[in-house]
Parts: C-alpha cells; sequence; structure tokens
C-alpha cells in the first residue's frame, strides 16, 4: 500500500493491527540485542578473549553509528517514506547481526556491532513514525502503550534466553535471532501497512545531514574514547572541541536552508525540549545502572546468567502490566504528572539497589535485589508510554519521523556520553579501591603490579595464576569488594541523575494540555 498522505486508522482495524504488529517484530529485534547483550558480556568476554575496555566497545561501536545517524534515519523517513526507510534499516540491521554470529574475534564483532548501529538508525525511529502516521490523535497514546507493552512482552524473553543461551556456550544465537523477526516484518511492511511520508518534500537536506553525522559522530567518539584516555588527550579534546564546532555550523545552515534536515522550530515547544532534556538524564542513569547491575550479579555475586536473565523478569512483567494503561492515561490527563512521578520512583529504586553489597548468590535475591528492582521497574514504567506519547505530540505528524529521531538520539548520546564518563571513572574508582584495600599489604611490590594489572578487566578481573595458592582467594576477594563499591557509586549517581530528570519535568513539561 502507498500514498503519500497521512491516516486515521483506529486501533482496531486490519491496517492498524498489521501496523503494530510489524513495528513491534522491527524494535523487538533492537531490545532483544540490548537486553540479552549484557547477560551474555560475560560469555562473550571469555569466549573471544576480551578486556573490559573491548566490552564497552561492543556496545559502543553500535551507540556511535547509532547516534550519529538516527536523526538522519528520522529525516530520511518523513521526505522519502516512513515504511521505506524502515525496511531499509530493516534489512541492514539483519546483515549485520548475522555478520556478528559468525564473528570470530572481537575486533570483527565490534565492526559489525558498528553495521547494526547504522541499521538501527534507519530503522528505530520508524517505528514511532509509523505510529504517529497512521493512528488517529485520539488513538495515538494507547497505540503507543500497546506498541510498549507489546515490545516488552515479546522482548521479556531476552534476558532469559540470553542467559541461557550463554550457559551452553550458545551466545552467539543472540544475533540470529534477529534474522526471522526481521524477515517477518518486512513482509508484513510490504503488504499491509501504507505508507507515508512528509507532505510536499521534494529534497533532502544532504549537507545538513553530512555535517550533522560528522558532528554526533566526533562527539560520540571523544566521548567513548574518555574511558581509556585522560580527557586532555588529542583523541578526546580534538574529537569534542571539533564536533561541537560543527554542531554550531550544523545550526547555522539549517537557518539558512528552505528545507532543513532537522527543522529549528521544533526546539521553541518548550514540552518537547523539556522532554528530551529528561531523557538525556534519565537514559543516562538507566544505561549504566543496567549495565553495572548485570556485570556485578553475574560477576561478583555468582548468579550464572540465565539466573541474571530471571532477575529481570520484574522489569518485564511491571512494563507489560502498566504500559498499556500509561498510554491512555498520558491520553486522559497529560504527560506531566507520570513524567515527576516515575524518574522519582526510579531514582529511588536505584539509590536502594546501591545499599546491597555482598549476597550468598541467587538464595539471597528475594531479600536483597528484588524489592529495590520492582521499585526501578514500577518508577521507569510509569515514565516509558507518556514520556514517548508526550515527544510525538510535540511535533506535527509531517515532523514525527525527525522527533523520533531526535529523541531516539539524545537517549543514545546519553547512554554513550554516561558509558564514557562513567566508564572511565569506574576504572579509577576500581583500581583505587584496590589499591586501598587493607590486605594489599601482604602482598610483595611485583605482586602488587601484576594484581593492578589485573585491574583493567573490571568484575571479571581474577587472582593472577603466577600468585601462591594461598594468597590468590585474598585477592579475589579484593576484586569483588571494589567492584561492588564502584557498582554502588554508580548506581547513586544513576539516582540523582532520575531525580534531575523529574525536576525537569517540573519546570519544563506543560499540564493537561501538554502539547498544542
Amino acid at each position: 500500500m502507498s500514498t503519500t498522505a497521512q491516516h486515521a486508522f483506529p486501533l482496531n482495524c486490519p491496517t492498524g493491527k498489521w501496523t503494530l504488529l510489524s513495528t513491534i517484530l522491527a524494535s523487538s529485534m533492537a531490545f532483544i540485542d540490548s537486553t540479552a547483550l549484557n547477560v551474555i558480556l560475560p560469555s562473550l568476554q571469555r569466549d573471544l578473549d576480551a578486556s573490559g575496555s573491548d566490552l564497552f566497545w561492543v556496545l559502543n561501536s553500535y551507540l556511535l553509528m547509532l547516534a550519529s545517524l538516527i536523526i538522519v534515519g528520522g529525516s530520511l523517513g518523513d521526505k522519502l517514506g516512513r515504511v521505506r526507510v524502515f525496511m531499509v534499516g530493516i534489512c541492514i540491521f539483519i546483515l549485520g547481526s548475522a555478520a556478528c554470529g559468525f564473528a570470530q574475534d572481537i575486533t570483527l564483532l565490534i565492526i559489525f556491532r558498528g553495521i547494526q548501529g547504522i541499521g538501527g538508525a534507519l530503522m528505530i525511529p520508524g517505528s514511532l513514525s509509523i505510529i504517529s502516521a497512521v493512528f488517529s490523535a485520539q488513538e495515538k497514546g494507547k497505540a503507543i502503550g500497546t506498541w510498549s507493552a507489546a515490545t516488552t512482552i515479546v522482548t521479556v524473553c531476552g534476558p532469559v534466553l540470553g542467559g541461557a543461551l550463554a550457559d551452553a556456550g550458545l551466545w552467539r544465537l543472540i544475533f540470529f535471532i534477529n534474522v526471522p523477526l526481521g524477515l517477518l516484518s518486512l513482509f508484513v511492511l510490504y503488504f499491509k501497512v501504507p505508507e507515508s511520508k512528509e507532505s510536499g518534500a521534494s529534497t533532502v537536506d544532504w549537507w545538513g545531514a553530512l555535517v550533522l553525522t560528522a558532528s554526533l559522530a566526533l562527539l560520540t567518539y571523544g566521548f567513548l574514547e574518555m574511558e581509556d584516555k585522560p580527557y586532555d588527550h588529542p583523541l578526546v579534546s580534538i574529537s569534542i572541541i571539533c564536533g561541537l564546532l560543527l554542531l554550531f555550523f550544523f545550526i547555522y545552515l539549517e537557518r539558512k536552508v528552505d528545507e532543513p534536515m532537522m527543522p529549528l522550530e521544533l526546539f521553541q515547544n518548550r514540552t518537547f525540549s523539556g522532554v528530551n532534556l529528561l531523557s538525556f538524564f534519565l537514559y543516562a542513569a538507566l544505561g549504566a545502572t543496567m549495565l553495572f547491575l548485570s556485570l556485578n550479579i553475574i560477576q561478583v555475586q555468582g548468579y550464572s546468567q540465565l539466573q541474571a536473565g530471571l532477575t529481570f523478569l520484574p522489569f518485564s512483567a511491571i512494563m507489560i502490566l502498566v504500559a498499556r494503561k500509561m498510554g491512555s492515561l498520558a491520553d486522559r490527563f497529560g504527560a506531566r504528572v507520570f513524567l515527576i512521578l516515575g524518574p522519582s520512583i526510579t531514582g529511588v529504586g536505584m539509590w536502594w539497589l546501591s545499599t546491597i553489597g555482598m549476597t550468598k548468590g541467587p538464595e539471597d535475591y528475594w531479600f536483597t535485589f528484588f524489592a529495590p528492582f520492582l521499585t526501578f521497574a514500577l518508577g521507569m514504567s510509569i515514565t516509558v508510554v507518556p514520556l514517548t506519547t508526550a515527544v510525538m505530540s510535540s511535533a506535527s505528524e509531517s515532523k514525527s519521523g525527525i522527533a523520533s529521531g531526535i529523541n531516539n538520539s539524545v537517549t543514545r548520546i546519553a547512554a554513550t556520553f554516561i558509558n564514557a564518563v562513567l566508564g572511565a571513572l569506574a576504572l579509577v574508582l576500581f583500581t583505587g579501591y584496590i589499591a586501598k584495600h587493607p590486605s594489599m599489604k601482604d602482598l610483595s611490590p611485583p605482586e602488587i603490579i601484576l594484581v593492578m594489572e589485573e585491574a583493567n578487566r573490571l568484575g571479571e578481573a581474577s587472582a593472577p595464576h603466577s600468585l601462591v595458592d594461598a594468597k590468590r582467594p585474598a585477592v579475589n576477594e579484593i576484586y569483588d569488594l571494589s567492584f561492588i563499591q564502584t557498582y554502588q557509586w554508580v548506581a547513586r549517581m544513576s539516582a540523582i541523575l532520575a531525580w534531575i530528570s523529574a525536576l525537569i519535568a517540573v519546570f519544563m513539561v506543560r499540564g493537561k494540555k501538554a502539547i498544542e
């Protein structure tokens, strides 16, 4: 089906159902990858002999390409056709996923994750922009809530399946799962979903796209390099400075062209600017917490990867129960109250998680991680759909793709930025905690050097084999306790970021008539 007009289909009509099915299947590829990847990281690290820095690049090579191109992907969808660009993104994502599954060393995996990121940049903005274009304004929030709940149901298997496959030595299958999901989504999109694009769009602002891509790539790369290098290292400082200069040049260009890739008037809407700023702080907190929580549970607390995957079930269950209802409530009452309440509760859950020290393992889960994780999950469940609805309602339907692209770019840049900053600081803190541990006094200077050299593996660090057997348990205990202290610090910083996002909603998001 193809037309350039916007649509207003009801949720329960055949076109509405096919639209939701195709967008849910495609989105699930990205969600399964992100949730399962945190769980399989330890197996991946062992099998590919990866360092702690390599692990961050497995995550961040994807984020680098995604953050650099996702706004361009949203804009291209608006101008060239949302379904068309969405399908191109799915094809690239499928190819990148299959290549990741076949990768035989960590360098190739990092490269192929970048290819996934290119596909994701074209694919991810499409889900919400297609939904925004297809459904009526009265049912947009409900449709987004249904999409959120259904993608959660589909992706709930991500951590569990990832853990089970990792324990069985089959972590590569996580990447191959994307192939049938993507192919089925392509089939439905081609035959059942109507095309839509910006009315009268005739030209693409390629110069703006090129400058913005270069700017975001340089900024993202500079942040990523901060994990291994000081802030004044040329690769870091030059990348960030050049990225900022190009960003200012991009803004200048967009003021001059007739059909800008990113209409700057979007940011004149206070709510649009507010929810994007809120998204930056909240998703920075979310990314840091989820990464370090996964590493802590598996590498230090002694959970198997399957057990670690099961710990995420409360998060998914709460999302399934709450998300669809939140879409209707956001339509009825506006987003503001939920964007204050949700991040506030999320911050409480994160701070609560920071109080957990060394446990006895999975048998202690119900008395340690369960309640704070449930609180954290409830806060995010209250937030996600109203936030998405506010973003998509902030822009006209003709700009829905670029609005989705901007918000997705903000969330990815937030995750990249926080992984870079907290990743670098976490490594510094981890080595500092190790050096200050009282038991280090029992080691000779050469042994201390060996112990400190292992610290770059973070939670995967283990006592060097050259140490005498009598000292190895004490050194492993130093690593475990030092990583827990590092994790606690990250969780506390994440809680503060979540509370800042709630304050942003107080001052920048409008009330019941949030978007005009």
